[in-house]
């Protein structure tokens, strides 16, 4: 078990951060082990294709036998939303030592890969030729596998943290790591994390408690090492919504009556959803959709109520009518 031990100063410094570089390197996880990651396997169908075999197999390596990945990889977020090349400027500049040492950490209960032994040299230069290696296909992987849909995840992200940021709003620390996942607990100003490698406490002593939703994560996922930052990648809601297939109308009728974009809108609302997610799921911009939301709401065809700072839509009885389903209680 690894727990953070978190002061009031720390709470108060508790903040999110999107980070492309942690969906980078925790998605190699689904390539490895695909049986864990079920929801993205469309993903992966689309992606292995088009990796070359040894830049994958070097990726694939840093994924430890426990399912760890080498923390100089996922460099604490500096910033809300750093840009991917920003976070890999800094995976670039991991000091010999401290790959060494993340490398070996996740290596700790296994043997090492022979495609890693050279972090076991006493030279720094093949160390640091290592590390450069990594990050070179870092870069073309983000380009294959990630950047494409990024846009997608990141809106998947940002609703994740709105819900976040309104648990913690109204219930505090508690009610933030209540239902973020079963091995999540919080008590007495500590945070214990259950079922993982490592054994260790961290007093965040001022540093805060930096937390990043990651569309990758099957648990939650704190740094292997004691020595860094607490830090903490968690599973986000909506994962399931991400691979589906854009909503289309399927009803001829209600294409001709109200347009083929008002059709598809007015049938995703079967469940109350906000601009931002209503965009993401329909790929297009939020811009776009207050237009038609306008719309169908001033012909009765949808409702609107305020949840915190969001405006969430939904279909109303009429609305049900005209696409030929009964209203869901």
């Amino acid at each position: 078990m690894i727990s953070f031990m978190l002061s009031v100063e720390d709470l108060a410094d508790t903040r999110f951060a999107i980070s492309p570089i942690y969906q980078t390197v925790l998605s190699l996880r689904v390539l490895r082990e695909p049986g864990l990651y079920a929801l993205h396997l469309p993903w992966r169908r689309s992606v292995l294709g088009r990796l070359d075999a040894p830049g994958a197999d070097l990726l694939m390596s840093l994924v430890g036998p426990d399912r760890a990945v080498a923390d100089f990889l996922t460099p604490r977020p500096t910033e809300f939303a750093e840009t991917f090349e920003e976070e890999l400027a800094a995976v670039r500049r991991t000091p010999p030592d401290v790959v060494r040492r993340d490398v070996l950490a996740v290596y700790v209960r296994g043997r090492l890969p022979d495609i890693l032994q050279e972090i076991t040299a006493d030279d720094d230069a093949p160390v640091l030729a290592l590390r450069d290696a990594i990050c070179d296909h870092l870069q073309r992987y983000w380009e294959i596998a990630i950047k494409p849909t990024w846009p997608q995840m990141r809106l998947v992200l940002e609703a994740d943290m709105t819900y976040r940021a309104r648990q913690l709003a109204v219930g505090g620390a508690r009610l933030l790591f209540a239902d973020m996942h079963p091995n999540l607990r919080w008590q007495d100003g500590v945070l214990h994390i259950d079922k993982m490698i490592g054994r260790h406490h961290v007093a965040a002593a001022g540093r805060g408690l930096l937390l990043v939703p990651s569309v990758f994560s099957y648990k939650p996922a704190p740094p292997v090492s004691p020595q860094e930052p607490p830090v903490l990648a968690y599973p986000c809601r909506g994962v399931a919504t991400l691979w589906a297939p854009t909503p289309t109308a399927d009803t001829a009728a209600v294409t001709s009556l109200l347009g083929a974009p008002r059709a598809r809108l007015l049938h995703l609302l079967a469940e109350p959803l906000p601009t931002v997610e209503i965009a993401r799921r329909l790929t297009v911009t939020p811009s776009a959709v207050s237009q038609h939301l306008k719309v169908l709401h001033a012909t009765g065809l949808i409702t609107r109520a305020r949840d915190g700072r969001h405006v969430l839509y939904r279909r109303s009885p009429l609305g049900d009518q005209v696409v030929g389903q009964a209203a869901e209680q």
